[in-house]
């Protein structure tokens, strides 16, 4: 599965949030327009929603790990996709490592795309979580 790592000047707590409150995503996933449909509105495994992304597509996601503030993983699932992504957290004299792992399948004939997608994935992600990370380490600047 690919996988990345990355350091927030933020503490862990303030990225934690940040990074696994679906209604924040929009501020720091380029691909997302907005979330909808978020229930319930307390954080926790099992938490769902819907992403809009600008490509159209509509994935239903849902926390599927909630361990604040150390772990969190989701799903999302739309047609013969799913994915799958999961944050480690930890402190660091910097602020807060962000360790993250990702995963992409389709069934049928989607599975040769989600190959495909599977390799460009990586570097969407990391470009969104540089983004958080300007984003959250900006506040620490106020």
């Amino acid at each position: 599965m690919p996988s990345g790592s990355l350091v927030i000047g933020a503490p862990l707590v303030e990225v934690f949030d940040f990074l696994s409150t679906p209604a924040c995503r929009p501020e720091w996933q380029s691909s997302l327009r907005r979330v909808e449909d978020v229930a319930p509105a307390e954080p926790g495994v099992g938490q769902s929603w819907i992403d809009v992304t600008a490509a159209g597509v509509r994935p239903r996601m849902e926390t599927t790990e909630h361990v604040p503030p150390t772990r969190w993983a989701e799903r999302g699932t739309w047609g013969p996709f799913a994915a799958w992504l999961r944050l480690d957290l930890a402190p660091t004299d910097g602020g807060t490592e962000v360790r993250w792992e990702l995963d992409l399948t389709a069934t049928g004939p989607a599975g040769v795309l989600a190959r495909v997608l599977k390799q460009a994935a990586p570097l969407a992600v990391a470009s969104d979580l540089r983004r958080a990370a300007r984003l959250l380490e900006t506040r620490q600047t106020r």
